[in-house]
């Protein structure tokens, strides 16, 4: 028998729970190089080199297939934005910024696919995904900001009517730091952080 039916049949024999992640894994690819719509139960199936029914197996269709890549993929955004916005000095200068930066883009550069997906896809299956995370991290940046702003010498009065708009330069210049990274490869995580980082750093430090 040729080798390559030989390898389907003997792919067929892997378990669901040790199937699973590979599917996940290869629609990940999918989404990321192709989009989301090209996700299939076939494209998936070509991409592993199995038949349908090793893919169906583990999932019904292709709603529970992407169901599941989208949580696990949040999952994995969710562990890293946690690590980059972890609490920090609120008397903060340049170098907690530049900091900051850094950890979101070397997240970035570990995990492309997964911020790939996110930021570079848009396709209707990842809108929600990208509302909630966006979500988390405007709230999350509004808490340090707020007694950093305070720190720095703002009024109270100011402090409340400038921090939302404050916040959404610093979430909107992250997510234009994650799409930079992507797509021009000629920037580094450090070299990006200590642009990004001290640019920010001194508008902020401005509008007190």
């Amino acid at each position: 028998m040729p080798p390559h039916n030989s390898h389907r049949r003997r792919a067929e024999h892997l378990g669901p729970e040790r199937r699973r992640p590979q599917i996940l894994d290869a629609a990940l690819d999918i989404a990321a190089t192709e989009g989301v719509s090209a996700v299939t139960i076939a494209s998936v199936a070509d991409r592993l080199d199995v038949t349908r029914p090793v893919v169906y197996a583990c999932f019904a269709n292709r709603v529970d297939l992407l169901a599941e890549l989208v949580q696990r993929e949040e999952g994995r955004l969710r562990e890293s934005m946690t690590t980059v916005l972890r609490r920090r000095a609120v008397d903060a200068d340049a170098s907690v910024f530049i900091d900051g930066y850094r950890a979101l883009l070397q997240t970035v550069a570990e995990q492309p696919k997964t911020w790939g997906l996110v930021y570079g896809s848009p396709d209707a299956e990842v809108a929600e995904l990208f509302g909630r995370g966006r979500a988390d991290a405007v709230q999350r940046c509004t808490e340090l900001l707020r007694p950093t702003l305070t720190a720095w010498g703002m009024p109270d009065a100011e402090v409340e009517k400038k921090l939302y708009p404050l916040v959404e330069l610093w979430v909107s210049t992250s997510e234009g730091a994650v799409r930079t990274l992507l797509a021009n490869p000629e920037w580094t995580p450090e070299e990006l952080a200590e642009f990004l980082g001290t640019s920010v750093y001194h508008a902020l430090r401005t509008a007190v």
